[in-house]
């Protein structure tokens, strides 16, 4: 199980990122990336610390791999291309856009722009249009089904629009706290329950795989 997107202190995460690692060390994931809410006012500061200590725990633990990363969240889509771009210059291995949830007010047009912007992955994308999912396929960004309570309420329209257009999913936790971590038979529950079957997880897998060798 490799699960690419989680927060720490460093925003509105519980944990220390050397605990985070080890609480998923300890259930089994063999991948995790570190992705905390920047609006751009702070990731000079967040990057850094968090390349830093990815580089510091890779170096010791060799069944697990740490990738510093950033989602950007709440930004207006005008300026996500920007900040995608200066969160690559600054280290981050895996770039996560905050979609349109229908769990919170994210600006319509942030799909798009995130799409636009060739981010990574398209964070809990709601009732994204199929158009986008089209437009997600043609730009290799991967769509996100999530164990994220409110967020998680789209999986299914997220997973069958994915699946009819062949755009890339993947399945993470948007952890906050340690109990969001999830083991690899709970991410497959959660994969089954949006409509998905045993190959589009392995498929899922693969893909997060792939995104950070």
């Amino acid at each position: 199980m490799i699960d690419l997107h989680t927060h720490t202190i460093y925003s509105d995460g519980e944990l220390i990122p050397a605990e985070l690692v080890r609480r998923a060390q300890s259930i089994g994931l063999q991948g995790i990336a570190i992705t905390d809410h920047d609006d751009g006012s702070n990731m000079n500061f967040i990057i850094p610390k968090i390349v830093s200590i990815a580089s510091e725990l890779n170096d010791i633990l060799k069944n697990i791999k740490v990738i510093p990363g950033i989602e950007i969240t709440h930004v207006p889509p005008a300026l996500i291309k920007d900040k995608v771009l200066n969160a690559r210059k600054l280290g981050a291995k895996i770039v996560i856009v905050h979609g349109e949830t229908i769990a919170e007010p994210v600006a319509i047009g942030t799909n798009k722009a995130a799409i636009e912007a060739r981010a990574d992955i398209l964070a809990h994308p709601g009732l994204i249009t199929e158009q986008n999912v089209i437009l997600a396929k043609e730009n290799n960004v991967m769509l996100e089904i999530t164990a994220r309570a409110g967020h998680s309420l789209t999986n299914g329209h997220v997973a069958r629009l994915a699946k009819k257009i062949g755009a890339k999913t993947v399945i993470n936790t948007d952890t906050h706290s340690p109990a969001n971590l999830i083991n690899i038979e709970t991410a497959k529950k959660i994969a089954f329950g949006a409509g998905l079957e045993e190959q589009d997880f392995k498929t899922m897998q693969k893909n997060a795989y792939n995104l950070i060798s």
